[in-house]
């Protein structure tokens, strides 16, 4: 433990942040009287909703190799080691395992590591995922290099070498390292998680003011010990909720109507919802709140999430596969890309629409746009049209426009 705080100093010293620290040591103070950590925010289920819609977005979309042709296009390099590393990255895990579990750590701590284990040749054969707290990353003032470190349970550090470390990590403003969403917004958290407590509470006693018993007189001690047994016993909690309440010797009941603090409560867990999906920019409908969901801006809300919260995700994993997988040479000619047809496809309806005016302007051949919809060619679908006459286009068919 002294020697992961001892490395944690070192890294923090010139930000001189106590938040930090406290993050290091299990969560930080809030406000609200809550201390917050990765942990104790996922509990509030806003943080989880927002989180897990990530990183199983990322998770679920293919990833592939690719290979630049003379012509500008590109083919799918299906063939190349790296393809079968995307798959299956290691002997127990797949892709889409590694990419969700790893997408999930960036969404909550800014950054994710793996391990990236090299064979005899120094190319790459397999993908270990590592958990956030086994590694350390400095930065060296003279190259301006990140320096990685291991961290066993027993607290002893070892360098590796920056080479065979895979760090997606977001957004920072000190060296390598990046800014914690959950931590930036550990006050927004902090409120959403007592108002989650407190309604919790509320409903779970059951037996709340939620009127006033009126006594003609003054009842003794013992009248008001059974009084307050028998409304415990028979109303208190959510099973009794709507039970028949029996009252004597002339007690009535008096309900009270909603106040205005009842409807602020309300609104103020609604407004954190909103707060807390404004960190990741989920949308709401995505959250569950459909209040401002319609059929006309469905699509519009599915394609922002798409461009401005999923893409920055899609590209930090691009910039860090491409950069980790294959060598300097090979960059030249390979790139890995995400494939995000399946986030992006309306109706099929449109999509058919769409599909006739690519294949009547050359754009796709009817083989291609059989093959985006998982159906085998048929002779003769590879044939190129162009508009007016729907005649074949000479010098492009059977190449890759």
């Amino acid at each position: 433990m002294f020697e992961r705080l001892r490395s944690f100093f070192v890294e923090k010293k010139a930000a001189g942040s106590i938040d930090s620290l406290l993050s290091a040591l299990g969560g930080s103070p809030t406000s609200s009287g809550i201390s917050i950590n990765v942990d104790s925010a996922l509990r509030v289920p806003v943080v989880f909703g927002a989180l897990r819609v990530i990183a199983e977005s990322v998770g679920q979309l293919p990833v592939h190799a690719y290979h630049r042709t003379a012509a500008g296009g590109r083919e799918r390099a299906s063939d190349h080691r790296v393809e079968a590393l995307l798959t299956t990255p290691n002997d127990w895990t797949d892709g889409a395992l590694l990419r969700t579990d790893m997408t999930l750590s960036l969404a909550a701590y800014g950054e994710a590591f793996a391990f990236v284990n090299r064979g005899a040749d120094g190319c790459p054969v397999e993908m270990i995922r590592l958990d956030h707290g086994s590694v350390s990353v400095e930065t060296d003032r003279l190259t301006m290099e990140p320096a990685y470190h291991l961290i066993d349970a027993n607290g002893s550090r070892r360098p590796v070498d920056r080479r065979d470390i895979l760090h997606v990590r977001s957004m920072g403003l000190r060296g390598h390292t990046p800014l914690r969403p959950i931590m930036e917004a550990r006050e927004a958290i902090g409120l959403a998680a007592v108002l989650e407590a407190y309604a919790a509470g509320l409903f779970g006693r059951g037996c709340r003011p939620a009127g006033v018993l009126k006594i003609p007189g003054k009842l003794g001690d013992a009248p008001q010990q059974r009084l307050r047994v028998s409304l415990t016993q028979n109303y208190a909690g959510a099973g009794n909720a709507g039970k028949l309440l029996l009252l004597e010797d002339g007690v009535t009941f008096e309900p009270h109507q909603l106040t205005s603090a009842d409807s602020q409560f309300l609104e103020m867990r609604r407004f954190q919802l909103q707060e807390i999906a404004r960190v990741w920019r989920v949308p709401l409908h995505l959250l569950g709140d459909l209040e401002r969901t319609t059929h006309n801006n469905a699509e519009s809300m599915g394609q922002a999430f798409l461009t401005f919260t999923l893409l920055p995700y899609l590209k930090l994993w691009q910039g860090a596969l491409n950069r980790m997988l294959f060598t300097p040479e090979e960059r030249r000619s390979y790139y890995i890309e995400f494939n995000v047809d399946d986030l992006a496809r309306a109706d099929l309806g449109v999509r058919m629409q769409a599909y006739a005016t690519a294949i009547s302007h050359g754009i796709y051949n009817p083989n291609e746009v059989r093959g985006m919809e998982n159906r085998d060619g048929y002779q003769g679908g590879e044939v190129y049209t162009r508009p007016l006459n729907a005649g074949p286009m000479e010098g492009i068919n059977h190449a890759n426009p």
